[in-house]
């Protein structure tokens, strides 16, 4: 059920790159679905992933849902029907697809949004919620925040990257130590084992709705500041946009998640690339910070490994900077802007003086 990519589709002069690569990486087809409908005298816009273990059940889907729009205008194609009828559609092809309901706290297209979801995800699937057996945290929100839900408490947790540009590819990410198929994939999430190990993630604060505000007004509140406000811009008149720490703060119904039960680790990462562009104070697509990210790779391996795994005296090694940086990002010892109404926040290592000094 997973697929490589043949050597013929490779660019001539990458072959001798991939060819050390392709064979340990793995494609499951997926696809994010946007639905867009009203339920309950309230639209709902909800975006939903899909995953089917072979092409002809992808042609199967295809077929199906091109009947009901068009699934060509867009790389997330926007359907005109309820998130539970894709669901049935999807298990009716093949019962082994499945649906993990997207970024579910971001406020205009989530299943539990403030502007457009439901507060529960039995609300949105109802009958067929129980093949609905894990859901996506998104940029915004951590595993943390979810556990503060006691509904959540029956699905796995995952953290996926859109794939909307290859830059994204693994800025989060799922870690599993199973056999590599898409059943064994599946059934990990499913029984939330130990086989399903546990997330990279985001710091939430980045994500570009973790805060409530206006964007254009120039407004950036936490939650308890919204409800002074009462949730009203003071620049337009016009209510804030609650971002994903309000909306997990409304749906919340524990404070102690110490004994959250099937607890997965977490690593909150912060990308190489923006950690080289701060040490190095250049744009992260600079030419120095793109030789320096490539260089760190050809050294150290995977970009992932160099975030979690390699040892701190080695990257200091190379870079006193980068060691150092590295360290405080594994300790969750960063500076927050927080990010609201669209606008990414950000996650820096130092302050000028400490990178002056």
């Amino acid at each position: 059920g997973l697929f490589k990519l043949k050597d013929e589709y490779m660019l001539k002069d990458d072959l001798t790159y991939f060819s050390k690569t392709n064979d340990k990486t793995r494609f499951m087809l997926t696809a994010e679905i946007s639905c867009i409908y009203k339920k309950n005298d309230k639209v709902r816009k909800v975006h939903n992933v899909i995953f089917a273990p072979d092409f002809e059940s992808v042609k199967n889907i295809q077929n199906k849902l091109s009947k009901i729009g068009s699934i060509t205008s867009d790389g997330r194609p926007i359907l005109g029907f309820d998130a539970k009828d894709l669901l049935d559609i999807i298990l009716n092809v093949d019962e082994e697809c499945f649906l993990i309901p997207a970024h579910i706290w971001t406020p205009w297209f989530s299943t539990l949004g403030s502007k457009s979801g439901f507060d529960s995800i039995d609300e949105c699937f109802e009958e067929l919620t129980s093949h609905i057996f894990a859901i996506e945290t998104g940029l915004s929100s951590d595993p943390a925040m979810n556990w503060r839900c006691s509904f959540l408490d029956k699905f796995s947790i995952t953290s996926n990257s859109d794939a909307h540009s290859p830059e994204n590819l693994g800025r989060e990410a799922n870690i599993f130590d199973t056999d590599l198929s898409y059943y064994s994939i599946k059934n990990a999430l499913k029984n939330n084992d130990d086989e399903f190990i546990g997330t990279f993630e985001f710091f939430p604060q980045e994500g570009k709705y973790h805060y409530d505000g206006h964007r254009k007004c120039g407004i950036l509140w936490d939650p308890v500041e919204s409800i002074k406000h009462n949730f009203i811009c003071p620049e337009c008149g016009k209510p804030v946009t609650l971002g994903v720490m309000h909306r997990v703060n409304e749906l919340a119904d524990r404070e102690d998640v110490d004994n959250y039960p099937n607890k997965k680790p977490y690593h909150s990462i912060i990308p190489l690339k923006e950690i080289l562009s701060e040490i190095l104070k250049s744009g992260k697509n600079s030419k120095k910070v793109q030789n320096k990210f490539f260089n760190l790779i050809d050294k150290f391996g995977s970009e992932l490994d160099i975030l979690i795994n390699t040892p701190i005296d080695l990257l200091e090694k190379d870079n006193p900077l980068l060691g150092e940086g590295i360290r405080k990002m594994r300790e969750g010892n960063v500076i927050i802007k927080e990010g609201f109404d669209g606008e990414y926040g950000k996650i820096t290592l130092f302050d000028k003086n400490e990178l002056d000094e």
